[in-house]
C-alpha cells in the first residue's frame, strides 16, 4: 500500500496542477507546457527520465518509461491529459483555477477531468521510487496535450510521430472508470470502461439561391438546413448492443435480480432505475445538432447555411451512421466529417480487466464492478493506432450525492480528498501486478 507521503502528494499535486491554467479553447488556443514541466520535474526528482515533446510550441506532452521486473511481459500505457475545458469564474463558488482545498474537497477545473488522475499517477510512481518497488511489466507514463480538442497536438501527435516511445505496449489505462456510482438504494457500483463510442462531428452545408427577404424563394438555404437539422435531431436510432454493453446489462440485471431480457432493452433500462444511466447512452448511435450559422442581415436570404452535429457511433456501426446521415440530410444538404475518430472495444476476459476488478474490490469490498462503454471518447482512440487496447480506469471512491458525471465540463468541478486517497491505493495495487 502507498504511504502517507503519497496520500499528501496526490492532494497537493492535484491542487498545483489545477492552478496551472491549461484551458483548451480549441483552434490551438492552449498552452500545456507549464503543467508538462511540472509533471516532468516530479518524475525526474525520483530518477525517471521524462521526455518532453511538442508538435506546436507550448503544446507539450510528457512521456517516461518505468522498467518492469518481468521482461517477457508486454508493456502497459498509463495516460492522462493535461488540458482542461475553459471555465467562467463568475459562475463558480470558488475560482476555477484556485485549486482550493476546502472541507476535505479539492476545487477547480480539472479536479475530475482529469488532473486528479495525473496526480495519482505521479504520487504512485514517486512512492515506488522511495520504496524501491518495480511493477511487473514495463509502464509507459504519458501526460498529453490537446485531449479536449482534436488531440492533434497530443496523443495523435505521439502515436503518429513517436511510436517508438510506446514499443511493447499492448494495453493502456486512462480516463473515466472505476468510480463510485450510487444507485439510491445503498448499492455502490464501480463501472470500468471497456469501450468507447466513435466520434463523428459533422458539418452540414445547405446551398440555395440568395435573394431579398421579401421575395418568394423556394431554394432557401436556411429552410433546407433547418429541415435537415430537424430530421437529424428527431431521428430514433435503432438499438445496437455491443459485447461490452450486453455484458453491462447482463451484470446489472443480475445485481438487481431481474431478468436480463435483451430482446426489449428499453423495458430493461426502466427496470434498472438510476443504474440505467451507466448504459442508456450507449445502446444506440446518436446525432445531436449543436451549432447553426447562416446569414448576415435579416432582410437578405443567404446562399449558404451551415450547421454542426455531434455524432457518436458504436463499435461496428460507423457504416450505418454514414448511411443514415445520407438519408436524413437529403438531396439539398451536403455533409462531411468535421472530426472523426474510431469506436473502441476492449475484451472483458483479459487478465488486465480481471486485475482492475480485483484492485477495486480489495479497497471497496462492498462495491460491485461492472463493465461499461463510454458515450464519448478519450486519448485511447489515438493510441489505438499503435495496437494498444484501451480501458477507462481512474479509481475514485465517492460519497452519496456526488454527481460524478456532472463534474465533467461542469460548474464547481471538485473531488473529495478521500476519493484521491482511494484512487492512489487502487492504482498502486493494480499497476504493481498488472
Amino acid at each position: 500500500m502507498t504511504d502517507a507521503q503519497a496520500r499528501d502528494e496526490v492532494v497537493r499535486f492535484t491542487s498545483d496542477l489545477i492552478r496551472i491554467d491549461t484551458a483548451n479553447r480549441g483552434g490551438g488556443d492552449c498552452r500545456e507546457r507549464p503543467a508538462a514541466e511540472y509533471a516532468a520535474a516530479l518524475l525526474a526528482d525520483v530518477g525517471l527520465e521524462p521526455t518532453l515533446l511538442e508538435r506546436t510550441p507550448g503544446r507539450t506532452n510528457v512521456v517516461a518509461r518505468i522498467e518492469g521486473c518481468d521482461p517477457s511481459a508486454d508493456a502497459l500505457l498509463v495516460h492522462g491529459h493535461l488540458d482542461v475545458v475553459p471555465a467562467e469564474a463568475a459562475d463558480w463558488s470558488v475560482h476555477p483555477f484556485s485549486g482550493e482545498v476546502r472541507d476535505g474537497v479539492v476545487w477547480g477545473r480539472g479536479a475530475v477531468d482529469m488532473k486528479n488522475m495525473d496526480a495519482m499517477i505521479l504520487s504512485v510512481v514517486r512512492a515506488w521510487a522511495r520504496a524501491g518497488v518495480r511493477p511487473r511489466r514495463d509502464l509507459v507514463i504519458a501526460f498529453t496535450a490537446d485531449e479536449e480538442a482534436s488531440a492533434e497536438d497530443g496523443s495523435g501527435f505521439l502515436a503518429d510521430r513517436h511510436p517508438e516511445l510506446f514499443e511493447g505496449c499492448t494495453e493502456g489505462v486512462g480516463e473515466s472508470g472505476a468510480y463510485t456510482f450510487h444507485d439510491g438504494t445503498g448499492r455502490q457500483i464501480y463501472p470500468v470502461a471497456a469501450g468507447e463510442r466513435g466520434t463523428g462531428w459533422v458539418k452540414l452545408t445547405a446551398r440555395g439561391r440568395a435573394g431579398h427577404g421579401s421575395k418568394v424563394n423556394r431554394e432557401n438555404a436556411v429552410t433546407r438546413l433547418a429541415a435537415a437539422v430537424t430530421r437529424i435531431g428527431e431521428h430514433e436510432w435503432p438499438l445496437r448492443l455491443t459485447p461490452t454493453v450486453r455484458a453491462a446489462l447482463t451484470e446489472l440485471a443480475a445485481l438487481y435480480g431481474i431478468d436480463a431480457d435483451l430482446a426489449d432493452v428499453d423495458v430493461l433500462l426502466k427496470k434498472l432505475g438510476p443504474a440505467a444511466k451507466l448504459v442508456e447512452a450507449t445502446v444506440r448511435n446518436s446525432a445531436n445538432p449543436t451549432m447553426l450559422k447562416a446569414g448576415y442581415k435579416v432582410n437578405v436570404i443567404p446562399g449558404e447555411a451551415v450547421a454542426f452535429v455531434d455524432g457518436r457511433y458504436l463499435p461496428g456501426c460507423e457504416d450505418e451512421f454514414r448511411t443514415t446521415l445520407d438519408e436524413l440530410t437529403g438531396p439539398d444538404v451536403d455533409w462531411e466529417f468535421h472530426h472523426r475518430e474510431v469506436a473502441l472495444q476492449a475484451p472483458l476476459d483479459s487478465p488486465t480487466y480481471a486485475r482492475m476488478r480485483a484492485a477495486v474490490e480489495e479497497f471497496a469490498p462492498e462495491g460491485h464492478v461492472v463493465p461499461f462503454c463510454m458515450s464519448g471518447g478519450t486519448d485511447a482512440k489515438q493510441f489505438s493506432r499503435l495496437g494498444i487496447t484501451g480501458y477507462g480506469f481512474t479509481p475514485l471512491k465517492l460519497p452519496e450525492g456526488y454527481d460524478y458525471q456532472a463534474m465533467f465540463h461542469g460548474v464547481d468541478e471538485r473531488v473529495p480528498v478521500e476519493a484521491l486517497h482511494f484512487g492512489v491505493h487502487v492504482l498502486d495495487r493494480f499497476l504493481r501486478t498488472a
